[in-house]
């Protein structure tokens, strides 16, 4: 569970990092069980808290028993793999991944801690914000237009537009927009409910829906029938008391019916006798109709022979056709009438067009979605004004792009205008990106361990994890800054024993001179 919404990047919960781990040995072909005798690189967010990595060399050591152990930062890592050997170059990293954006300033190989800054909008955001945008703009398709569907649609077809609003200009017109807009299949059945039934069977299915509805009318009347006569039967009981002479049972029985007189008693029994029989009667009929529709269901037609027409017949019926041409109604002739076809498939299809520029711009105007951060360029430029001008030419000579958010079309040449503009004229500056955003820092992490895999001021070992705590971290070129945890100073019992003597003798001097 997070502690803030900012520790996406923060392993806290163990048990689960446990089967990653446990995964990762397996497919490795590295036996978990017991004790892992390899030396392990991992990766840890920027500026991660002590407690986190405190908790992960915990498990690394205890549970699995590795040798020794060294934590650096993927973007650091990717760094490393893109730079020359051995070379302590300086640059700004800009790193945007699946749920945050990092600007990190590297001075002479070591990272400038101190002025890193985050922005809390990757890949996640940008594909959230073009599935509400699909969905507002086809709302029929709310359950096919998911989340790892827009994934898919921001990797494979969207890109960084250069100037965004020019970009949106150019959209308006309707040629650019049919040689630009991509159209996105879904997927459907061509199989429609009823398309495969014929005429007959439609017709059946009919004649049975009817005969359940007369089925349950029938019962109806039928339950309502035997309620009427139910209480018919009681009125008829009432009637014979009073014609018994039994008078105190009939006002009894009138009270529990809530009359008042027998006149009234008479009038209920007559309509409910009438009603009764017309419910009869009504019942009679259905079944008489029921069975007439059973039987008359398939009448025999007979065949009549066709009766031709003689040669004066058909001559006088021709002399009065100018005569009757309206009013003869003519040979009725079957009328083909035209249906509009409808596309199926044309109607499971998405037109993504701005959406492909949209989506993607949240990392440079967060505004976009409502957020209210700092875009990439604005960030950019607050970090180089804390730097003297020196530095700052020396920061934008080497700006390097990397993560997975990075790898959309034109996002260098979007970085190179942001950086025109925000730096002095004719100043110059280089925007690098990363041969492989994605997996470089995992070849970073390789190369890494594999320069120095005998060098022991880089990796902790068990034992300074047993002298200095889990939270202990060996500086280097990928790594976070080293925090030691300060804690406060404590005064001893004895000072405290003097402080509150001498308070003591303060106190007894003060009542010998009041005495």
């Amino acid at each position: 569970m997070l502690r803030s919404p900012f520790d996406r990047n923060v392993p806290v919960n163990l048990e689960l990092q446990e089967l990653l781990l446990d995964y990762s040995f397996q497919h490795l072909g590295v036996s978990s069980q017991g004790c892992v005798d390899h030396p392990i690189v991992l990766t840890e967010a920027v500026c991660n808290p002590l407690y986190s990595r405190q908790m992960m060399s915990e498990l690394l050591f205890e549970c699995y028993g590795i040798p020794k152990v060294a934590y650096g930062i993927d973007s650091l890592f990717s760094f490393y793999h893109n730079k020359p050997k051995n070379s302590m170059c300086s640059g700004l990293i800009i790193s945007s991944g699946y749920q945050c954006t990092h600007v990190l300033p590297i001075l002479e190989g070591r990272l400038d801690a101190k002025n890193c800054k985050r922005i809390n909008l990757g890949g996640s955001q940008a594909a959230g914000y073009l599935q509400r945008l699909l969905q507002l703009k086809y709302p029929g398709h709310l359950a096919a237009i998911t989340l790892s569907r827009m994934e898919e649609i921001l990797h494979e077809h969207s890109y960084i537009a250069e100037d965004y609003v020019e970009e949106l200009h150019k959209w308006r017109c309707p040629d650019y927009y049919e040689n630009n807009v991509h159209k996105m299949q879904l997927p459907f059945s061509s199989k429609l409910l009823g398309s495969t039934l014929t005429s007959e069977e439609k017709q059946e299915r009919r004649q049975q829906q009817l005969r359940r509805l007369q089925e349950l009318n029938a019962r109806r009347r039928e339950e309502k029938l035997q309620l009427d006569q139910e209480r018919l039967d009681r009125l008829l009981y009432v009637q014979e008391l009073l014609e018994d002479g039994q008078m105190d049972q009939f006002h009894k029985a009138l009270i529990e019916l809530n009359m008042d007189s027998p006149e009234e008693l008479q009038s209920y029994i007559q309509k409910l006798s009438s009603a009764v029989e017309q419910a009869k009667q009504k019942i009679l009929q259905a079944e008489v109709n029921l069975e007439v529709d059973v039987v008359d269901s398939k009448p025999e037609t007979p065949d009549l022979e066709q009766l031709e027409p003689s040669l004066e017949d058909v001559e006088s019926m021709n002399d009065f056709d100018p005569l009757f041409s309206e009013e003869t109604p003519g040979v009725e002739k079957p009328v083909t009438t035209v249906q509009p076809v409808f596309n199926l498939a044309a109607y499971h299809q998405l037109f993504v067009g701005t959406e492909r520029i949209r989506a993607p711009e949240i990392i440079f105007q967060p505004s976009l979605i409502g957020e209210e951060q700092a875009g990439i360029a604005e960030t950019l430029q607050y970090i180089l004004d804390r730097y003297p001008k020196d530095v700052q030419e020396m920061l934008v000579q080497n700006v390097f792009l990397t993560g997975g958010n990075t790898m959309y079309p034109g996002i260098k040449a979007r970085m190179e205008k942001e950086l025109l503009e925000m730096r002095p004229f004719q100043s110059s500056f280089q925007v690098q990106l990363a041969s492989n955003p994605v997996l470089d820092a995992w070849y970073g992490a390789r190369d890494w361990a594999l320069d120095h895999l005998d060098d022991n001021e880089v990796w902790i070992t068990r034992k300074e994890y047993e002298e200095k705590g889990g939270e202990y971290l060996k500086e280097h070129c990928a790594s976070n800054i080293c925090v030691p945890i300060r804690l406060p100073k404590q005064a001893s019992r004895s000072s405290d024993a003097q402080a509150s003597s001498k308070g003591s003798a303060a106190g007894g001097g003060g009542a010998g001179e009041q005495a």
